[in-house]
């Protein structure tokens, strides 16, 4: 075991400053996350290197949209979240202990091996929430870099200014869920206090961290499908994240204690999407559902089909070496 980052020590317990919880932990026990322990005065990451799922991904899965199309991520989760969603899809791993099994150990040097090995381009932390094991990521992402390889952190954004600072100048990617658009549905929904800071920390990702950012809304019925909510996080992605970032519309599905709703109406979905448009988004894309064309990037100044998608395979690529239409020449804020 190693002492893990960004805490200190409060009378008898440990003041874990990695996400807003603010957990203050008694010795022998963990923060509401369940895997980052108070033992003898000192904090300890109980998940460093114990990895869940590893997998060879296109991009497009995580979704990434608009950073590197068409190749393949090395992806890593663990176990442990910051949020507990009622609708949660990988539940089994972000509510599980370090000690339920089926972890095995995968050292950064070797994560990152393994991602040259199988011709990946990048390396992704996903599946369960990457930053509580933030130690792992930032070891596991200086040598990703250092071998050449774009690093993704797939996130509920749930971390503190200090948190996000100590990964900034590793991190290329900062792929957000935004699950409602106000404090009481992310109470409710998620389990944690406010949205304020996963909005606050996916600018600072962009503004003073140059991170390319993606947002995904899962539109989950009688939840968070309301116009009101939809058009805030609109208004709120193309005023503070630009007008070119990438928000993906995704279908819900009933799980966990949600299970009793009805999956997510296409007709809702079509007016999310005509929503980000009337809020000024260029590129607003449909997930978990097949719509033909629904996710495809097209230019938005001569319209033409800058990124083809059929699924996570890549179908037309049109773009110049910049990134930007091949066609026009409008620039798309694409990293290829």
């Amino acid at each position: 075991m190693r002492e893990g980052l960004l805490w200190e020590v409060e009378g008898e317990r440990v003041h874990c400053l990695l996400c807003p919880h603010d957990c203050r932990i008694t010795s022998g026990h963990t923060g509401v996350c369940g895997v980052r322990e108070a033992r003898d005065g000192v904090l300890v990451p109980l998940t460093y290197g114990l990895v869940s799922s590893a997998a060879v991904d296109p991009i497009e899965k995580k979704p990434v949209f608009h950073y590197r199309p068409g190749t393949k991520a090395f992806s890593l989760g663990s176990v442990g979240c910051t949020m507990r969603c009622a609708h949660c899809q990988n539940w089994q791993i972000s509510r599980a202990a370090p000690d339920d099994g089926g972890l095995r150990m995968l050292m950064p040097e070797e994560a990152v091996r393994l991602a040259r090995q199988y011709g990946c381009e990048g390396v992704a932390f996903t599946y369960n929430e990457p930053i509580v094991w933030i130690e792992y990521v930032l070891d596991a992402a200086r040598l990703a870099k250092d071998a050449g390889l774009y690093t993704v952190m797939v996130t509920n954004g749930y971390i503190t200014e200090a948190g996000l600072d100590t990964i900034g100048e590793v991190i290329d990617v900062w792929r957000v869920d935004v699950k409602a658009f106000d404090d009481r549905t992310y109470r409710s929904l998620c389990k944690v206090r406010s949205v304020q800071p996963v909005l606050e920390m996916a600018v600072r990702a962009k503004k003073t961290w140059q991170m390319h950012v993606e947002v995904v809304t899962n539109v989950i019925p009688t939840i968070n499908d309301d116009e009101a909510t939809l058009r805030g996080i609109a208004a709120w992605i193309a005023s503070d994240l630009g007008p070119d970032t990438p928000w993906h519309i995704t279908r819900f599905f009933p799980y966990v204690e949600l299970a009793h709703l009805p999956p997510t109406p296409i007709g809702t979905l079509k007016r999310a999407v005509e929503i980000g448009a009337e809020e000024g988004l260029h590129f607003v894309f449909l997930g978990n559902v097949s719509d033909p064309g629904g996710e495809d990037t097209r230019c938005p100044s001569c319209g033409a089909t800058a990124v083809g998608r059929d699924g996570y395979l890549i179908t037309e690529l049109n773009l110049d070496d910049d990134g930007g239409c091949a066609g026009c020449g409008r620039p798309l804020g694409i990293h290829v």
